[in-house]
């Protein structure tokens, strides 16, 4: 990757320190590197015992930083005293009780704590250790010197270790690392609040083989609620069945079939009062008025007609359990975009509505990437340009934000 790709990419510092975790940081950088960060690599001595410079240098693209003594050699490449002041955050993981104890007393002796005590970026941590070394005064002590600083904490889990022990110690997942790298890089607007988002397709049964659905993938679904984790929201989604997988992260995740299940399990949450619905799933308008239960066969029936009746409509049902809270509603259409969106806003009493086009290359169902306006009463549409679709959501959540601001 060229310096020029890099530009605009938030800039990550990694510090690995010596411990059997320090594997799960190979798929931490991956991860960090697939979503758009530039990672910067950093080992302690010891966890050059664990992992190597050359794996690290290959997945981010960088050189990997060892000791205290490496320079500025080439273009693009940074000592760690530069880097402690380029960096826009700097993650740790894993973090061992000796190092945490040694930044805690203010100790730099290696590229890791050197950086971590010279920046003025956030600093994130993710512990690993024993169960008794977590539990330590010492250990907790330092983590309280720490968080006073106002680093932050990604505490561990609980499970088998690899000492054959089981219990508090184990270090986070990636994923559960990545979520809390990209909240303290992005805005954190919408702590405090809790949305409902609905995503994919519903399925409508015409025996137990087969069933009438739509292309819907629920990608947009879960890069909405995705990107408002990230952005200090809770979080619950409700989805069908989706063809990307759901973010570890969210709060709760419900699974539905059918349009009523989908109505059934947003009843439920709404009565929770949420601050906002996202409906950006997909249900079927329609579905067969019979259902059979056992398998129909081809050869006794030869031709098949069906006949369907309408789905209730999941919004309007909802129209008196949304009266509190903000509603975003979706029109994917094929043509007359403005007026058939703008006809839903008034007719579904909704706060937003985003539309987009269909049928077009890289934008709507199963795309990557999509093309939307934003609705709102006696407002100008505003245009989102192509982007990918967690670009696409950060733009409806930004609209979202204002909203709820001025509410």
């Amino acid at each position: 990757m060229s310096k020029r790709e890099r530009e605009g990419k938030p800039r990550i510092g990694l510090g690995i320190s010596g411990s059997i975790a320090a594997y799960k940081s190979l798929f931490l950088a991956r991860l960090m590197v697939e979503d758009g960060l530039d990672v910067r690599p950093l080992l302690t001595r010891s966890a050059r015992q664990f992992v190597t410079p050359l794996s690290l240098s290959v997945l981010t693209g960088h050189r990997t930083i060892t000791n205290l003594w490496t320079a500025s050699a080439t273009e693009g490449e940074v000592s760690h005293v530069e880097l402690a002041h380029a960096i826009d955050l700097f993650v740790i993981a894993p973090a061992t009780a000796d190092l945490l104890v040694r930044l805690s007393n203010g100790e730099a002796h290696d590229p890791v704590s050197s950086v971590a005590l010279a920046t003025n970026a956030p600093v994130l941590l993710a512990p690993a250790m024993e169960p008794a070394m977590w539990s330590a005064n010492t250990t907790q002590a330092a983590l309280s010197t720490l968080k006073a600083r106002g680093w932050s904490i990604v505490s561990p889990g609980e499970g088998f270790l690899a000492s054959g022990r089981s219990g508090m110690g184990r270090m986070a997942e990636p994923t559960e690392i990545l979520t809390k790298a990209r909240c303290l890089l992005g805005p954190q607007d919408l702590q405090n609040r809790t949305f409902v988002i609905t995503a994919g397709p519903t399925r409508e049964r015409i025996d137990p083989a087969r069933f009438i659905s739509n292309p819907s993938t629920g990608k947009m679904g879960i890069a909405l609620a995705k990107r408002a984790k990230e952005r200090g929201a809770h979080v619950t989604l409700i989805h069908g069945p989706l063809s990307v997988g759901i973010p570890d992260s969210l709060d709760n995740a419900i699974l539905i079939e059918s349009t009523q299940d989908l109505l059934d399990a947003c009843k439920a949450e709404l009565a929770k009062t949420p601050d906002a619905l996202i409906m950006a799933a997909a249900p079927a308008d329609y579905r067969p008025k019979a259902v059979s239960e056992n398998k129909l066969k081809k050869e006794e029936r030869g031709s098949l007609a069906l006949e369907l009746e309408p789905n209730p409509d999941v919004l309007k049902t909802l129209e008196p359990q949304r009266a509190s809270l903000i509603t975003v509603g979706f029109a994917a259409e094929s043509h007359d975009l403005e007026r058939h969106a703008l006809r839903k806003l008034a007719n579904k009493k909704l706060n937003l509505i985003v539309g987009n086009y269909i049928g077009r290359p890289d934008r709507g169902f199963g795309a990557d990437t999509n093309e939307i306006w934003i609705f709102e009463d006696a407002k100008e549409p505003q245009h989102v340009p192509l982007g990918s679709k967690e670009e696409i959501a950060d733009a409806i959540l930004s609209r979202l934000a204002e909203t709820l601001e001025s509410d």
